[in-house]
């Protein structure tokens, strides 16, 4: 099973939605930096379930705990442990779907692929799998903030058909995105995505959405061409998420509507080096970062666990009707903001110490 992202900076996850715990195991992270458990915990928490009568009601602290790698505050360079114990774990839950593959979901799949799986909570294809991205991308995200001042900010942009006007990349903060639980910085929006979610919710349903993400103080000079583009490794961190069903960057799917002399990115002097006047190749340009905002967008689609009645089959191809039982967001886009930021500094922080190791020293942020 491939449970391992990056080559410099290696994060392999473990763990199954119902097992006594789920983390990660960090390789690479460079040795000095100052880490603690309350460096980690307060992206853990924004991800965790429980937050609001919103997401799924399993109750879990996911208080991450530190067992090696670090010593007085201080990473030593070598592997870092990370473990979540699962406290509120219910696989009986599960029991009457043992041999019903749930529409949409992994256990066809997994099935046939491994001729066994987790049962209760779809094991790994379970979000609660990506606690260990989550924990990992946190000591990532420090590195980065205090090495270049990377920022790293995720939001709910869409929730169904309810799409939010445009964020100011620039300015927009956790803080802002935070102030709704929805987590979409528009409040008149956010009214609104939080109606429809209740509606689904009410109905046994569920519905998808999408979340934009944009990193600031981007080092010049990311992405490995051509096979290791940036944007094709952030593809791919994005799209390993649960539910995810599509990625875009800068303009994206838009951008095909405009004209080469429409879409091009005019460079202009910006202090001391150059810029670009517009960004509609998302901050990537050769599949390499230049400096400007790299800015994304993620789809998640309706969670496939939902407790209207469907008729399916057995493993035995019996028809049968599943009205599923469990505890399940849903959305998932106001609890994968965090998922999603962690993604991208994972992405982030293994690209740069590519670039660092071709190019000894501090790597400026215009390269």
């Amino acid at each position: 099973m491939s449970s391992s992202l990056g080559t410099l900076y290696k994060v392999t996850t473990f763990g199954e939605s119902h097992c006594k715990g789920v983390g990660a195991v960090v390789d690479g992270c460079p040795p000095g930096l100052e880490l603690t458990e309350a460096d980690i915990q307060p992206q853990l928490s924004r991800r965790r379930p429980g937050q609001s009568d919103l997401s799924t009601p399993r109750q879990e602290a996911d208080q991450v705990t530190i067992y090696s790698g670090t010593e007085f505050g201080r990473t030593l360079g070598t592997p870092i442990m990370l473990l979540v114990h699962n406290r509120d774990q219910r696989p009986q839950d599960y029991g009457e779907m043992s041999n019903i593959p749930r529409p949409s979901h992994a256990d066809f799949t997994y099935q046939m692929k491994y001729g066994i799986r987790a049962s209760s909570g779809g094991g790994r294809s379970s979000a609660r799998e990506t606690i260990g991205r989550v924990a990992a991308g946190a000591i990532a995200e420090k590195w980065l903030r205090e090495t270049y001042a990377t920022e790293i900010v995720a939001w709910v942009s869409a929730v169904g058909d309810i799409e939010a006007p445009p964020a100011d990349i620039e300015q927009i903060s956790r803080t802002e995105v935070d102030s709704q639980t929805i987590r979409c910085p528009d409040p008149a929006t956010a009214a609104r995505m939080t109606a429809r979610i209740r509606e689904v919710l009410d109905a046994k349903d569920s519905t998808g959405g999408v979340v934009t993400c944009v990193c600031r103080n981007v080092p010049v000079g990311l992405g490995e061409p051509v096979f290791d583009k940036l944007e094709a490794r952030l593809a791919q961190a994005m799209l390993s998420l649960p539910a995810t069903k599509g990625f875009d960057i800068g303009s994206g799917f838009a951008g095909t509507r405009l004209s080469g002399s429409q879409h091009n990115d005019p460079f202009i002097q910006k202090g001391t080096t150059l810029g670009t006047r517009t960004n509609y190749s998302g901050g990537v340009q050769g599949g390499i970062s230049n400096g400007e905002p790299i800015i994304f967008r993620v789809a998640f689609k309706p969670v496939a666990t939902i407790g209207i009645a469907q008729e399916t089959v057995d493993f035995d191809g019996k028809t049968v009707t599943l009205a599923a039982k469990g505890r399940h967001d849903p959305c998932v886009v106001p609890r994968a903001v965090p998922i999603v930021e962690s993604m991208a500094a994972l992405v982030l922080i293994d690209m740069a110490l590519h670039q660092r190791s071709r190019r000894p020293g501090t790597l400026d942020l215009r390269g």
